[in-house]
């Protein structure tokens, strides 16, 4: 299977895990912790368990590391290429009634996020980005291509964490640029609006898995944009305990 053709599988999987997700959020679900306190609900299992079975028939080659399955204490190894997948990133959002949660489907190769799916379930928006041919946002209306764009003269939008949107870094790093807007913004939709162009800095401060932002990488960079480590380095996958530092993400 092509990578065009993994894209594809990507990118029909997140398409249903979202219509998964909110078949549940209609019909109500209970909230519950997971070992480290954060939350889970029926969504993310029911989700996981139909991206996770859908990849693994698929390429079976290929492994799988899903937040849920390593919650669970599934103990897979990087390897050179693997499938990360976060079946409901921002359940505080989703178990609190908001909108902003994503379905997120990355592929990575020797350390680096190749191509991205991520479905936006309360919006209906799909994007899906594949390094070297380019991105896409699919909604009601169509399918079209995306691109990252350059800083408009009136100064940048910012993008912030809504759960860390106060983190004492972020203002000695915006200081100096100019910021025309500043917003607040949960999940990886954030990744998606700097792809399209509507957004064009996101900087990470505090804490995220691999999971969280690798369909999300792959989509910006072949949208023209880049998500590096605070000192440039590029943000590699596979490390110890599929841990994240900080990291920055930015349009063209």
């Amino acid at each position: 299977m092509d990578d065009v053709l993994l894209l594809d599988l990507a990118a029909s999987l997140a398409r249903r895990a979202a219509a998964a997700i909110e078949a549940v959020r209609r019909a109500g679900f209970v909230v519950d912790r997971k070992s480290d306190e954060s939350p889970v609900t029926e969504a993310d299992h029911v989700a996981e368990a139909l991206i996770v079975e859908g990849l693994r028939a698929a390429t079976p080659g290929i492994p799988v590391v899903a937040e849920e399955e390593v919650a669970g204490g599934l103990v897979t190894a990087a390897c050179p290429a693997f499938w990360l997948v976060d079946p409901l990133d921002g359940t505080r959002d989703f178990a609190k009634g908001r909108s902003e949660y994503a379905v997120c489907i990355g592929l990575v190769r020797e350390g680096r996020a190749v191509l991205g799916a991520l479905a936006l379930p309360a919006t209906g928006e799909i994007f899906g980005g594949l390094l070297g041919a380019g991105a896409w946002k699919e909604d009601a209306a169509s399918r079209r291509p995306i691109q990252a764009r350059r800083p408009p003269p009136e100064g940048l939008t910012v993008l912030a964490s809504r759960h860390y949107a106060d983190d004492p870094r972020m203002g000695p790093f915006l200081a100096g640029r100019p910021v025309a807007e500043r917003r607040s913004a949960s999940s990886a939709l954030k990744f998606c609006r700097v792809a399209e162009g509507v957004a064009d800095l996101y900087p990470r401060f505090g804490p995220t898995m691999e999971w969280d932002s690798a369909a999300g990488q792959a989509l910006v960079e072949a949208a023209g944009g880049a998500v590096t480590l605070l000192d440039g380095a590029p943000l590699r996958y596979g490390k110890p305990g599929w841990r994240n530092p900080d990291f920055i993400c930015r349009g063209a």
